[in-house]
């Protein structure tokens, strides 16, 4: 399998995803190669940041990452998490009307997929979820809000995602989760690249 990198600024490589293999296993092999600092994997590319003055090489880089790219998820198993959502959120009504769907509708088929992390981002602790209906895929508020309550649940696109803080924002807003603490200091995000999250409604 070829792998072909690019540089991406004066301290990191960027390679393509090849189609297939496990998100979580490609992140643990470029953490291991030696050298580099830190790294990111997203649904299609990859990129590693190192020290300028001592970059991996590229032959070092493809080395580890072959097996990689191959490897399906086998033993890995993806941790699962059930957040609990009280859909009550300001959007709720205008996505049933854009999707053809009652409000009741719409919280059932939100709540029926398990998604996927695909990649965590825009805030820390921001999972964006893989899986969403292709129903409730509807593009951004053309406004987006100057303030969105941390724990707001939203779509957008193909993708839902948890508010973890209160910040701007554009998605349509469905709901609030409850009970869920996104990131801290100690831990991280909560939600990592490649976890299953499934979605059960709470009475409001």
């Amino acid at each position: 399998m070829n792998l072909e990198f690019e540089r991406f600024g004066d301290a990191a490589f960027r390679m393509r995803r090849p189609a297939g293999g496990s998100a979580r296993i490609l992140l643990a092999a470029l953490h291991d190669v030696p050298g580099v600092v830190d790294a990111l994997v997203t649904e299609e590319h990859a990129l590693v940041t190192f020290e300028p003055a001592s970059p991996p090489s590229i032959d070092s880089l493809a080395t580890a990452l072959r097996p990689a790219v191959r490897a399906p998820d086998g033993q890995n198993v993806p941790r699962e998490h059930v957040l609990r959502v009280r859909y009550d959120g300001p959007d709720l009504d205008e996505v049933a009307r854009a999707s053809g769907m009652t409000v009741a509708r719409v919280v059932d088929v939100h709540a029926a997929p398990t998604y996927e992390v695909a990649f965590v981002g825009f805030l820390p602790g921001f999972a964006y979820l893989r899986g969403l209906d292709p129903r409730l895929q509807l593009p951004r508020r053309t406004t987006p809000r100057p303030r969105v309550a941390a724990l707001s649940l939203g779509i957008a696109g193909p993708y839902a995602g948890v508010y973890p803080f209160a910040s701007p924002g554009g998605w349509n807003l469905l709901g609030t989760v409850v009970a869920f603490v996104p990131f801290d200091g100690t831990h991280g995000a909560h939600l990592q690249l490649g976890d299953r999250v499934r979605f059960t409604p709470e009475a409001p």
